[in-house]
């Protein structure tokens, strides 16, 4: 049987030995198991950004892929600690703080247990209550992914209902007019990415080389207000020109040809940036 590959994914960034300490302990569990980085740059304490980033990720992986995910200003809290098998057959193992919130929403969550921290935790680590991404995730992925234990022997069961979710807002479209979201930056390049859907784009009659309003506003405050081409690649349009595109998750996504569209205008992500797309 093929062992689990092993993905991690932190807001701890490089500068440290945190990342390396998680390596650690993986590889005195088992040698053997291949360990891979989704990324470590996710901005310190933002649980938003490292839910999105499982949503971009997960799925291209192979099904039994086990994900560490360790975004936890909470660390040391009540919050739950807990690991969750998809419908797909991935696992994540990440504190219950939020980070689920995309994969519970965008896929199938089929099964939850929260983490036994008594059973699972680094051994002679109990009086350490900083680092869990080090002493439970980690130590308790790599077990899992040896064989060492199963994923039943995690913990007890809870309902996938149970998941923390951060507030989400879902785009729509009324009168030919979509409106939606800034989920996220496409960095380094300075994109954004919408939660529109692209089958919501074509549903008003879209098509590349087509010319839509699209406006940008946060909190009643216009950022943005232009009409922007329809690409269906950036070296459609000139260098310095702005346009809409369909990105890597089948949602529309904004940009500037060899730009950053992000530093050129401020903006943010969150639900309060507001996007706003019709045809001229």
């Amino acid at each position: 049987m093929t062992q689990p590959l092993l993905v991690l994914q932190s807001d701890f960034g490089i500068s440290d030995g945190a990342v390396s300490a998680m390596y650690g302990v993986i590889n005195t569990v088992n040698r053997d198991i291949r360990i891979y980085d989704l990324t470590h740059q996710i901005p310190q304490f933002n649980i938003w950004e490292g839910s999105y980033r499982l949503l971009q990720t997960v799925n291209y992986w192979p099904a039994g892929t086990i994900f560490v995910s360790i975004v936890d200003p909470g660390v040391g809290s009540a919050r739950r600690s807990v690991a969750i098998k998809t419908e797909a057959g991935h696992y994540i193992i990440t504190p219950d703080n939020g980070t689920l919130t995309h994969l519970k929403n965008y896929t199938t969550i089929t099964n939850v247990r929260v983490i036994d921290e008594q059973k699972n935790r680094l051994p002679k680590s109990g009086e350490s209550h900083t680092f869990h991404g080090r002493d439970i995730f980690a130590y308790t992925a790599a077990r899992l992914a040896a064989g060492i234990i199963q994923y039943e022997d995690i913990g007890p069961e809870a309902s996938p209902d149970s998941i923390i979710e951060l507030p989400l807002v879902r785009s729509y479209e009324k009168d030919g007019v979509l409106t939606g979201t800034i989920d996220i930056i496409d960095r380094p390049f300075g994109n954004l990415w919408t939660n529109i859907e692209r089958t919501q784009f074509a549903n008003i009659g879209s098509k590349h080389g087509d010319v839509f309003e699209l406006t940008i506003e946060t909190d009643t405050r216009q950022i943005y207000q232009n009409y922007v081409t329809y690409g269906r690649s950036f070296a459609d349009l000139r260098v310095g020109d702005a346009l809409i595109y369909v990105n890597s998750l089948d949602n529309l996504g904004i940009g500037i040809n060899q730009g950053s569209f992000v530093d050129a205008y401020k903006i943010g992500t969150g639900t309060n940036w507001l996007v706003t797309i019709k045809k001229k």
